[in-house]
């Protein structure tokens, strides 16, 4: 891997992904844009102040399916463009420009929702009689009644979204375009030094003092933007605390969990049970790999060692894409033709260049195919990575196909279950495939510990586990500073991690790190996915193909059902702590043969 990351515009072509799958011409982005525009004053004149009849109403939504389809490819086409490059000027500001009239268009569009809320709930339950289509929706305005605010203040809030939707934005400029953390020495030898860098490639250094280094050093850099950070992140959490008392929650909490559909017993068991039962099998990992790597003491540094450094098989884009195919071809001819389209007509934007997001994500915009951000590393363990975002793709693919725009996604505690299910799929493949070679066994296993449960499991759960503390200061009138924060992730960290691992001077930044926390409860629904995935692997390995067809259908409902009603379509009860039990000790029982599998090697 270069560490030496070249411009947007030097990088092959091939390995980036092709945004003519939204729009082929910028004069075609612009039209678009226009036909929003002229369709929501249309929307406004024909409706604004006449939403009193079913008939009306439902005319009124069925116009407004056709403005989101417009505005989402809008959306995604201009901010797709700047994740891959944060430098260039002209993509950064045709963003911000449609944010301007996105905005607009929300704000004036927002009489819609305001005026059917108003009506009486016999009017509503008519509309949704009158419409399948707008029914969904309908449901969702019902259930929102009481949280309602005036129509003049809703408008007002959505004409503010811009300013309320920007502290992310301030997160990432500071995160991807300020820090500039140089290069750090060892022994004379100089080592370059960036927020990708360390994430993709020193964390896994396995020479200790080359790792331990780039830790101090990287940590080091967070700490000078520790208050300016955390005076945006204040911000945001206090404009959800105000929004919420606003809407009539009596906790910050309560109002995430809303949008969510779940219950709040269900976010506070899956935070609690593995913060308790995980613990434990997780420090014997830690453990393992401190013995492995001959290591004095074990760190917070040290977590991301793999159990066999020497043996990441290394892989092309090529080969990643034919253990895809073979690896999710359990879902059947179309499943499969979607992964060879994603390849083959550039979905996947695999480079690595200056300004370019890091980690990996899936964007999903109706009426147009997905796209895949990765940085390319050319190791085995992206091809779970990859496989990770295609779940998400073939989520969406098969929802947006049964699904108009309104009721394609799920609640986000349900998002993380189709691609972490990849991730069990493909570690089914591999080790079927290398049954007889106990050292690929124990990497698939030690990978699926190490990436997907440790990935969800645990630096996402930890995460959750912060933020409520977070919230909990929040609700209660009180305010974060730097600080406070850092105390808070420690303690997070030194309760998980116990007397196992030395939590280094500089992990309390951790916080730092993450993006999600601008995103509402999402940490702690990665775990919960995962254990919807895990327990329907589970039964797709005692029962067979048929669990995967009910996964299918599942993936096809989209945002048709509450997280626990799909997760029941695919035989799952997660309303009570059995799946997640269940799921914690099948990780305790994975770590445990890589245990076995390592004393069989040694020997």
């Amino acid at each position: 891997m270069s560490t030496h990351l070249l411009d947007r515009k030097d990088v092959d072509e091939r390995l980036t992904w092709d945004l003519s799958g939204i729009f082929k011409t910028e004069e075609e982005y612009e039209a678009t844009v226009k036909k929003t525009e002229e369709l929501t004053k249309e929307l406004e004149e024909e409706f604004k102040g006449k939403l009193t009849t079913p008939e009306n109403i439902n005319k009124c939504l069925d116009k407004l399916r056709s403005i989101a389809e417009l505005l989402t490819l809008a959306g995604s086409y201009a901010y797709l463009a700047v994740a891959v490059d944060q430098t260039n000027t002209e993509n950064l500001q045709r963003q911000m420009k449609f944010r301007n009239v996105a905005s607009n268009i929300e704000s004036r569009i927002s009489f819609v929702d305001s005026e059917i809320i108003q009506q009486e709930e016999e009017a509503i339950n008519k509309a949704i009689e009158g419409s399948k289509e707008n029914a969904n929706y309908l449901k969702e305005i019902l259930r929102k009644k009481k949280h309602a605010l005036h129509p003049e203040v809703e408008k007002a809030l959505s004409a503010l979204s811009p300013v309320l939707e920007v502290f992310e934005d301030i997160y990432n400029m500071a995160k991807l375009a300020d820090m500039d953390f140089g290069t750090f020495k060892v022994e004379d030898k100089e080592y370059p030094l960036s927020f990708s860098l360390f994430e993709t490639k020193w964390e896994y250094e396995k020479d200790a003092k080359v790792r331990r280094a780039a830790f101090e050093a990287f940590y080091r850099k967070l700490k000078e933007y520790q208050h300016t950070i955390a005076a945006v992140y204040q911000a945001q959490v206090q404009k959800e605390k105000i929004i919420a008392t606003l809407r009539g929650f009596d906790s910050v909490i309560d109002s995430l969990l809303f949008p969510q559909k779940v219950e709040r017993d269900m976010y506070e068991r899956q935070i609690d049970l593995i913060m308790e039962n995980l613990a434990p099998h997780i420090r014997k990992f830690a453990k393992l790999l401190q013995r492995i790597h001959g290591l004095d003491e074990m760190t917070f540094a040290d977590l991301k060692l793999e159990v066999d450094p020497d043996f990441e098989p290394e892989v092309t884009i090529e080969e990643a894409k034919r253990y895809i195919e073979e690896g999710l071809s359990v879902f059947g001819e179309d499943y499969r033709e979607m992964i060879r389209r994603a390849f083959s007509e550039r979905w996947i934007d695999f480079a690595e260049n200056r300004g370019k997001a890091t980690g990996a994500f899936c964007a999903t915009p109706y009426s147009a195919h997905p796209y895949v951000l990765i940085n390319w590393a050319d190791k085995m363990r992206e091809v779970f990575v990859l496989a990770h975002e295609l779940g998400h793709a073939g989520h969406f693919y098969l929802a947006h196909q049964h699904q108009n725009i309104f009721d394609s996604r799920p609640s986000l505690y349900f998002i993380e279950a189709p691609s972490t299910m990849n991730e069990l799929l493909m570690a089914n493949y591999l080790m079927q495939k290398n049954s007889n070679d106990k050292r690929m066994k124990r990497w698939v296993l030690s990978t699926l510990i190490s990436r997907t449960y440790y990935h969800n499991f645990v630096t996402h759960l930890l995460e959750a586990a912060y933020q409520r503390e977070v919230y909990r200061i929040i609700d209660e009138g009180g305010s974060v500073t730097a600080p406070t924060l850092n105390k808070i992730k420690r303690e997070v960290l030194e309760k998980f991690w116990g007397d196992a691992v030395k939590i280094n001077e500089g992990a309390e930044l951790t916080w730092m790190r993450q993006p999600h926390y601008y995103m509402g409860l999402y940490p702690y629904t990665y775990s919960a996915g995962l254990t919807i995935a895990t327990q329907v692997n589970k039964r797709y390995l005692e029962e067979g193909q048929k669990a995967l067809e009910d996964w299918k259908e599942v993936l096809k409902a989209g945002g048709t059902k509450t997280p626990v009603e799909l997760a029941k379509m695919a035989g799952v009860d997660i309303t009570t702590e059995k799946p997640l039990l269940d799921t914690i000790q099948y990780i305790g029982s994975i770590i445990d043969e890589i245990i076995k599998l390592t004393e069989e090697l040694e020997k």
